[in-house]
């Protein structure tokens, strides 16, 4: 789907099934959640980094949780894609920003305290333009140059 009013990003082309909304907005249909959702420009990246996923990295659909709920200090906040194991276990999870968005300390700041509670091996940080991966060992976040293939 060509979209002019979204940036071209960092990943590979992806085909959305998208539709206009009775409020003219327009919905993408995500496949992991089996629902229609309002494109957004954090749901642009989130979708690219979600068709990324699947066809690089080695990620089955049904390894894939959008949305992913972490509690931390008894608030309930949510992880934007989370990628289980085959037991379940957590080993991935990627914080979404709109393209406009400046990937900073905040941002890992942010993922990390999802990660305290979620213990995954690799966080990933990305806005669609600029992407940052780690890997953690012994507590301490080792930056890698791709995305982990799982």
């Amino acid at each position: 789907m060509a979209n002019t009013n979204y940036p071209t990003l960092n990943f590979p082309p992806i085909r959305l099934r998208a539709r206009k909304a009775s409020n003219g907005r327009t919905e993408v249909f995500d496949q992991i959640r089996g629902r229609w959702l309002v494109l957004t420009p954090e749901e642009w990246v989130r979708r690219h980094v979600v068709g990324y996923l699947l066809s690089h990295c080695n990620i089955m659909p049904q390894q894939i949780v959008e949305e992913y709920p972490v509690a931390i200090n008894g608030m309930s906040q949510r992880a934007d894609i989370v990628v289980l194991g085959n037991k379940g276990e957590h080993l991935l999870v990627v914080e979404c920003k709109e393209p406009n968005v400046k990937i900073d300390n905040d941002v890992l700041s942010q993922v990390v305290r999802y990660n305290s509670v979620l213990g995954c091996r690799y966080i990933v940080m990305t806005n669609g333009i600029d992407s940052y991966c780690y890997c953690c060992e012994d507590g301490k976040y080792i930056p890698i140059d791709h995305f982990p293939h799982l």
